[in-house]
């Protein structure tokens, strides 16, 4: 009996301090709101790709495959003379041609993909127009280079956070807080550029000697700010 009277009081004051113990392990976290802004540029195009191709038909594969290898090969060394142009080749791809029937094949047909890259966009046009005397446009595009492209989104981070917290501040004076905090942040460039073209052709004129026009266009590149503020009331 003399030993039960401790370990009754030992078993209180235990009981007394678990009670205590959750009310710090569950802190609750009161007026939170999820925020979102986004901000944006567009940036002009700083690289053009165009991609020519040779095709061709004849009824013996060997002779239609040395010829393709000629035509390219000359288009090769008559680009690669061009400086500041990246020159490399696609695909290339060879396939039977049938008779009505579907039978009988009657010849082969090949065609060789030649592909090219600058940001001189004058000097590509011209040799773009040159090496279609031989071949054949099968597409042209233009792009934002990396190194641009990072230099925009830097530029745009200020902008994001400063537009995320203009937001903050408006929703707190909505709840009626004094202040807020910034409980996490996430800055993303919204998966990637986005195409905005505002113009992108290349014209010849019909002259014999071309003089090609381009108007590369823009794509807009964009900065995500996500995150949750804590607002803190009176």
């Amino acid at each position: 009996m003399l030993s039960s009277v401790p370990r009754s009081a030992a078993l209180l004051a235990c009981l007394a301090s678990l009670s205590c113990f959750p009310a710090i392990a569950d802190e609750q976290h009161y007026n939170q709101v999820s925020l979102r802004a986004e901000v944006s540029s567009e940036v002009a195009h700083d690289r053009m790709h165009v991609t020519l191709y040779s095709e061709a038909q004849n009824q013996d594969p060997a002779q239609l495959a040395a010829e393709t290898t000629r035509t390219l090969n000359e288009a090769l060394r008559h680009a690669r003379k061009s400086e500041g142009v990246i020159v490399s080749q696609g695909s290339r791809s060879s396939y039977p041609v049938y008779e009505e029937k579907g039978q009988q094949i009657t010849g082969w047909r090949e065609r060789a993909e030649l592909r090219l890259e600058s940001g001189d966009f004058a000097k590509l046009s011209s040799l773009t127009a040159e090496l279609m005397q031989t071949l054949k446009m099968s597409g042209m595009h233009f792009s934002v280079s990396d190194p641009i492209r990072k230099q925009n989104e830097d530029a745009l981070l200020k902008d994001a956070v400063a537009a995320f917290r203009a937001r903050a501040q408006l929703a707190t004076e909505a709840l009626g807080g004094k202040d807020y905090k910034i409980v996490n942040l996430n800055l993303s460039n919204g998966g990637g550029y986005q195409p905005v073209m505002r113009s992108a052709a290349m014209k010849f004129s019909m002259d014999s000697a071309p003089v090609p026009e381009v108007e590369a266009g823009t794509r807009q590149v964009s900065i995500s700010a996500d995150g949750v503020i804590e607002v803190l009331m009176p």
